[in-house]
């Protein structure tokens, strides 16, 4: 090798050491140090040297995330150690009893518990040969997987590499838990949905089908995680191990590996009912999905003299939250018409309580859904709520049908405006074709003006519906054309009211922002980030309305079903006055990047408590992140500034046992230079 290739290779190692280090410092240790930017440069030198010189290509290469060819079938892979399931417990009793039970069977000591969240995902191992990611496979039946190797590898917060260490294995089998994210569940269902494929049940479904794709490509397009709960067969040099669950967690959270949150070690049965009080209250604010709390015996001398019993461990139990599912029976199924024209039957339920809230309507998603589950109107059915994720009907209970119940006819003209109906490109869901129909209108209204939009205050669903009734909205435009005597003749709507809503349709064109009028305009596939995107490389929007599929495909992530739905609505004739029709009334944001633009906020993390008076928290929130800073809702030791604004909870409290700085809106509004 001669010095120029020693120096490439170099380099290339020196680029991969950096790119993990920094992927833990994101996704381990939720502390960057650098931006996005910065990350993403460093990537890109990466991979353009790996492309311009095949000799430096690495195995465990941070570039080796974007999946390889498609396999025919999956081989199996034995474990070394069994992948035992746990015991399940439904209450605290039962608790209690495991704990007795423990103390029992070890007389004379006085063992401590190590608990953290049980994350409902699919159980994989995953294979580190010195130090270097080697093989995974899936849990299978405990003793034999499948070798989704090439898939695994794909997942974002995954090293492909352990970080270097003097204590570094050899050898290591790491266990955990694929899941993916409550929220990106939900769109990943309206995906599929809008495309008339079967959808998933659950946010679990969904991370094990996106592992057993046969295309690790189409892994690769899906936001997996993984967090590790434990190992399998370890080997480290010399006489270095460890001794306890808890010193699992810490050891392999310092090699990089990511593992599950919250863990903590609770000494006796109050304490870690404690815990599962506090998690069981917690457990709707966390992005993925918690089913309950894994309780382990913390020393491992004494998990191994209490062993293991043919299909589980004696140290262990999985102690469940109460299921999140009703009973109740389905009165009517309506069609509800959505902004881009799908139809979605819904069914109109019983009211029915689950988990402390109130169910009357649940998605059925499209007609092949509805048949799949053989469902009828007046049938008993099972719901399923669970964390953020909207209402689903599992199942009929079709033993108790008695003849009464009705079959559902799907209609074959749009029920808002009588229109036609039809499938688009194969897809199975119907669209009412009318560009003009009521309820396309109302939704699409509805989403302009949201946070997800415009987010133009006090105007909401209730005084569209009333504004498109009386004829005075056609289009987002005409909003912005509205003045109070067009609004004093409406029921409730005094002369105050009239003023405040015209004063907040000025005030969200003033401040409209091109991403946030992309993002509005609710084009099929755009969401905020990608509006962001697209932002960043048009200035304005008839810059971006005669972009091409080619152009469009050049800019990250914006694949061609992105770059199709967004040429496919500007080629609209309407969509294209409408484009006019802003920029005649004034609404014609214009994104011009400043080089060089100085951020006083780089690298820092800001958590806001309480009600700011001058600001939205979106408004602070951007224009923080403009500064090159990060919001963040948690508290933790790594954030920089607390801004505290009215009636702050209990965050405060928080931040102040933590020592962190600690501000308020007037000293955030100097530091922004507001």
């Amino acid at each position: 090798m001669n010095k120029e290739q020693e120096k490439l290779k170099a380099r290339a190692e020196e680029l991969r050491r950096e790119i993990n280090y920094h992927n833990y410092r994101y996704y381990v240790l939720d502390d960057p140090v650098i931006s996005d930017a910065e990350f993403d440069s460093l990537l890109a030198e990466l991979k353009a040297l790996e492309q311009k010189h095949p000799w430096l290509d690495h195995p465990a290469s941070p570039t080796k995330k974007v999946g390889a060819e498609p396999a025919e079938a999956f081989s199996t892979m034995k474990h070394s150690l069994p992948m035992y399931s746990l015991d399940n417990s439904f209450s605290l009793q039962e608790m209690r009893e495991f704990v007795r039970r423990i103390k029992k069977n070890i007389p004379g000591t006085e063992p401590s518990f190590w608990v953290e969240p049980k994350l409902d995902g699919l159980a994989v191992e995953l294979i580190f040969d010195q130090g270097v990611y080697a093989a995974a496979s899936t849990r299978g039946d405990g003793y034999t997987g499948e070798d989704v190797s090439a898939n695994i590898k794909t997942i974002r917060n995954l090293p492909l590499s352990l970080l270097e260490k003097e204590n570094q294995p050899e050898y290591l089998e790491v266990r955990g838990e694929v899941v993916i994210p409550k929220q990106d569940f939900l769109r990943l269902n309206d995906l599929k949905a809008q495309r008339g494929e079967k959808v998933f049940a659950n946010p679990r479904n969904a991370a094990a089908g996106s592992v057993r794709q046969l295309d690790p490509k189409i892994t690769a397009s899906r936001p997996l995680y993984f967090f590790a709960y434990g190992v399998g067969l370890k080997r480290f040099k010399g006489d270095y191990q460890w001794n306890s669950q808890e010193e699992i967690s810490t050891g392999l959270r310092d090699l990089g590996v990511p593992v599950v949150q919250k863990g903590k070690v609770c000494r006796n049965e109050q304490e870690i009912e404690a815990c599962y009080e506090q998690q069981f209250k917690e457990r709707e604010q966390s992005s993925f999905e918690i089913d309950g709390l894994v309780l382990k015996v913390n020393e491992l001398k004494l998990q191994e003299k209490l062993g293991f019993t043919s299909r589980a461990p004696r140290w262990a139990l999985a102690l469940k939250f109460p299921a999140l599912q009703g009973r109740t029976i389905i009165k009517d199924i309506h069609v509800q018409v959505g902004r881009t024209g799908v139809l979605t039957p819904v069914a109109i339920l019983e009211p029915v309580k689950i988990g402390g809230v109130v169910v009357s309507r649940a998605s059925l998603h499209n007609e092949n859904e509805l048949r799949a589950k053989d469902l009828k109107i007046g049938d008993q059915v099972l719901v399923q709520r669970a964390g953020d994720v909207i209402p689903e009907v599992l199942k009929p209970f079709k033993e108790e049908r008695n003849g009464t119940q009705q079959e559902f006819v799907f209609p074959d003209k749009c029920p808002a405006c009588s229109g036609p109906v039809s499938r688009l490109n194969q897809e199975v869901a119907l669209r009412c074709l009318n560009m003009s129909c009521p309820a396309r209108l109302e939704q699409g209204l509805i989403y302009f003006v949201s946070k997800n939009g415009l987010d133009i205050d006090g105007l909401g669903r209730k005084w569209i519906k009333i504004l498109i009734e009386n004829g005075l909205v056609h289009s987002p435009a005409d909003i912005f054309r509205l003045d109070k005597k067009d609004l004093l003749p409406l029921e409730r709507m005094g002369e105050k009211s009239a003023q405040n809503l015209i004063a907040s349709v000025s005030e969200a064109r003033k401040k409209a922002t091109l991403p946030k009028l992309i993002a509005a305009l609710g084009i099929q596939h755009v969401g905020s980030e990608t509006a962001k995107k697209l932002a960043e490389n048009f200035s304005n929007l008839d810059e971006l309305s005669v972009a091409d599929e080619q152009t469009l495909q050049k800019i990250e992530d914006i694949g061609p079903e992105v770059a199709g739905s967004i040429v496919k609505f500007f080629s609209n004739p309407d969509n294209q006055n409408l484009v006019q029709e802003f920029k005649h009334i004034g609404l014609w944001p214009v994104h011009r990047p400043e080089s060089g633009k100085e951020q006083p906020l780089k690298g820092q993390k800001i958590l806001f408590t309480g009600g700011l008076q001058n600001l939205t928290r979106e408004q602070a929130t951007e224009r923080v992140e403009s500064l090159g800073g990060k919001v963040t809702g948690s508290v933790s030791g790594n954030i920089n500034i607390v801004v505290v604004g009215e009636n702050p909870g209990s965050k405060l409290d928080k931040a102040r046992n933590l020592g962190l700085k600690i501000i308020n809106e007037d000293d955030f509004l100097e530091l922004i230079g507001s």
